[in-house]
């Protein structure tokens, strides 16, 4: 696993566990895919209620709260497939709201 895979999990683990319901699948552009539900965040690929496709810049970006994540799927910079309403909590959890 990259090291950028590693820091990704390690920001994402606090934020999502215990808080998302159901399940949720981020894949990051170049990267590889993220398995997030309420037992926490690790990396793997499977189904999922929500897949968001995003790259790594725009990831950081909705992480640090420099970036909204309703504008980045309304400019194409993150890609929802799956349940429009937990893509929006997930918006929620990985910028802290």
């Amino acid at each position: 696993m990259s090291e950028i895979m590693q820091e990704f999990l390690a920001a994402l683990q606090p934020r999502v566990t215990g808080v998302l319901k159901g399940s949720a699948k981020l894949v990051i552009t170049g990267e590889g895919s993220v398995m997030m539900d309420e037992t926490g965040a690790r990396a793997g690929d499977g189904a999922a209620d929500v897949t968001l496709k995003i790259s790594e810049q725009v990831f950081r970006a909705i992480m640090d709260g420099s970036q909204n994540p309703v504008m980045a799927v309304m400019s194409g910079k993150l890609k929802v497939d799956g349940s429009a309403t937990r893509a929006l909590k997930i918006g929620q959890i990985l910028t802290g709201a």
